[in-house]
């Protein structure tokens, strides 16, 4: 069968290409209504299919975002990328999604690799390489917003969690149900990934909020691999532990198999916060409480930033966008006897 061309569709319409043409490139300001209804139909009609690779080079557009994503394992990362795709999809952009597993050069190789096929811009959860590119894209206004973290000395758009926030709830339900001990566990802080390290701050500052003495014992940050070790010296303390915050679904993965690994009942010898909704939260015993985050409107403020980057000749004042995160109460941290 003879594929249909746009001077079918011009014929069919009863107008000139151009007029098609500007149709399919959304330039309708001074076409009529009747003339903009003829061309639908004949698209419709004639089961017309615009060629887009030739349609996205005369507008220098290929109508595709990438997204470059630290550790794809996260629950959090997987929520957010979900609703990154679908909002995306919503505005007709195609979507590329690379996963750099926290590897600074892998996370540049695919930098490069989306740029060299000319995404109209990107959507990044960083690592903490790779600075001086993501300065010379800003400097060059390239549409780009980091999700999760910001880069330290960039003048970017980021959209995050209020993380201190979040380590404030975790802490203060703790001590509403009668925990005073308390520790947290976040995966490594030695490449000052920014949640990370505002998590353990957060976790300082509530503790000075509600005066409680900060040992730094019960801070461990590490990366997974090596929480086991970290976690069994918390629990080998003379003074334990009585409650833990986990800060990311990594950690609380660690801390659920050393608690069954050690037969210790959660709720019972040791109550337990983690930050982020997991999928098993309600159907784990005991079931668990979380510090959720809106995953799915802070994607769709990531599309926002960047479509509208990408969309508009005016220039924003980029900006730190800081979403509330909320409690999700379930068993996990119940004990009797309340302190605030």
């Amino acid at each position: 069968m003879k594929k249909t061309t746009i001077s079918d569709v011009a014929k069919h319409a009863q107008v000139s290409k151009s007029t098609v043409s500007q149709y399919l490139n959304e330039r309708y300001e001074y076409m009529r209504e009747e003339t903009r209804e003829r061309i639908e139909n004949a698209i419709e009609e004639l089961n017309y299919q615009p060629n887009n690779v030739a349609r996205s080079l005369k507008l220098k557009s290929t109508a595709t975002i990438g997204v470059i994503v630290a550790n794809i394992l996260h629950s959090f990362s997987t929520q957010v990328i979900r609703s990154i795709e679908d909002t995306l999809n919503e505005n007709d952009f195609s979507t590329i999604i690379c996963n750099a597993d926290d590897d600074p050069e892998k996370e540049k190789k695919y930098i490069e690799t989306l740029l060299a096929r000319q995404v109209d811009g990107l959507i990044v959860f960083p690592t903490s390489g790779n600075r001086e590119l993501y300065k010379r894209l800003i400097d060059s206004n390239f549409p780009i917003v980091f999700v999760d973290r910001y880069v330290n000395g960039l003048n970017g758009d980021a959209v995050m969690l209020d993380n201190e926030k979040a380590i404030h709830l975790a802490v203060e339900h703790l001590l509403t149900n009668g925990y005073e001990n308390i520790a947290v566990l976040t995966t490594s802080i030695d490449t000052a990934v920014v949640p990370r390290v505002e998590r353990v701050e957060g976790y300082k500052s509530a503790m000075e909020r509600f005066d409680l003495p900060i040992r730094e014992g019960y801070i461990k940050s590490m990366d997974p691999p090596f929480l086991k070790k970290g976690i069994d010296e918390l629990f080998q303390l003379e003074n334990p532990p009585q409650a833990i915050v986990s800060g990311n679904d990594l950690t609380l993965m660690e801390f659920l198999k050393y608690a069954s690994d050690h037969d210790l009942e959660i709720g019972r010898d040791v109550g337990l916060v983690t930050i982020d909704e997991v999928s098993f939260a309600e159907v784990h015993y005991p079931s668990l409480t979380t510090i959720a985050q809106p995953t799915f409107e802070m994607g769709k403020k990531a599309v926002e930033l960047v479509l509208h980057k990408f969309e508009s000749e005016q220039y924003d004042e980029p900006q730190i966008y800081r979403f509330d995160p909320s409690i999700i109460i379930r068993k996990s941290a119940e004990k009797a006897g309340a302190r605030i």
